[in-house]
């Protein structure tokens, strides 16, 4: 997969305004590129707007959205998107991303609810997705969620995913936790999965931690270390599609910026690996 096809390259973090104030201390280079979500910084002043506006002059910004729930019966919100576009160009955003999920109806619910896997969601949703890439003149990345319950399975998950993918024409944002947590409370193969992804769609990765409620119900509540198993995977997909620009998302349990940065450099440490692999292997075939 050549490099131009991402967005962004290396290890990235999710800002959030517990760290604002950490972040002069953080060594330089360790953070390759920052996320947002722009729900929470759309119209904002003061000094987090301002801190806000001289981080993305300095970096790279992608965005990871929480409201447009994509597969909602509630028609789309264009004026929200109409907002949303003026935003990403402003602020020369590289990439909009979005969850595989609905999240409102008359309201709003406060939570990622799973789609139906069935043919007419992937039609509902294309259609829809189509519309917001239309909008913001842009291709779109949607994240394959974490569910806990599959009401009205007609199709498996990995089938789903890839008939949305193909009929919008839009990318994948990889979460690799959300297969591992989807793995152990659905029982399947989370490596199986992953070979069966269309590498050409994916932008990036998300990372994460989760809280394990019993041996076979994990909650993704992305407020805790990354545990080794999705370490484990996330080699693994290195190894699948060589090396992808990483996200380490944290939302609640901050430990102090030092710990997260610490979680940030296994990210480089896996890539360097892979791209030391990759390396030796060209200079192989070349002297070969």
């Amino acid at each position: 997969m050549h490099s131009q096809h991402y967005p962004v390259h290396g290890a990235g973090l999710g800002l959030r305004r517990t760290l604002m104030r950490s972040l002069p201390d953080q060594p330089a280079n360790t953070v390759n590129f920052w996320e947002i979500a722009p729900e929470n910084w759309l119209g904002v002043g003061g000094y987090y707007g301002k801190k806000f506006r001289e981080l993305a002059e300095k970096f790279p910004f992608l965005c990871h959205g929480l409201s447009l729930s994509i597969g909602g019966p509630a028609p789309l919100d264009e004026a929200f998107l109409q907002r949303l576009k003026r935003f990403l160009n402003e602020h020369h955003i590289r990439c909009y991303s979005e969850h595989l999920s609905y999240c409102s109806d008359d309201g709003h619910l406060y939570d990622l609810m799973p789609i139906p896997f069935t043919e007419e969601a992937v039609h509902y949703i294309a259609q829809r997705i189509k519309r917001v890439q239309d909008m913001l003149e842009q291709r779109i990345a949607m994240e394959n969620i974490s569910y806990y319950a599959a009401l009205g399975k007609k199709m498996e998950e990995i089938d789903f995913l890839n008939a949305v993918l193909q009929e919008s024409d839009c990318d994948l944002l990889l979460d690799v936790n959300n297969i591992y947590v989807n793995s152990i409370n659905h029982h399947y193969d989370a490596e199986a999965f992953l070979k069966q992804l269309p590498a050409e769609r994916i932008r990036y990765i998300h990372i994460a931690g989760h809280y394990q409620e019993a041996d076979d119900l994990i909650v993704d509540t992305h407020g805790a270390n990354v545990i080794d198993p999705v370490w484990q995977l996330l080699d693994q997909t290195y190894q699948q599609f060589g090396v992808i620009p990483t996200l380490l998302e944290r939302d609640s349990n901050f430990p102090p910026l030092s710990e997260l940065l610490e979680e940030v450099n296994i990210i480089h440490s896996l890539q360097s690996k892979w791209q030391s692999q990759n390396s030796d292997h060209l200079q192989y075939g070349r002297s070969s």
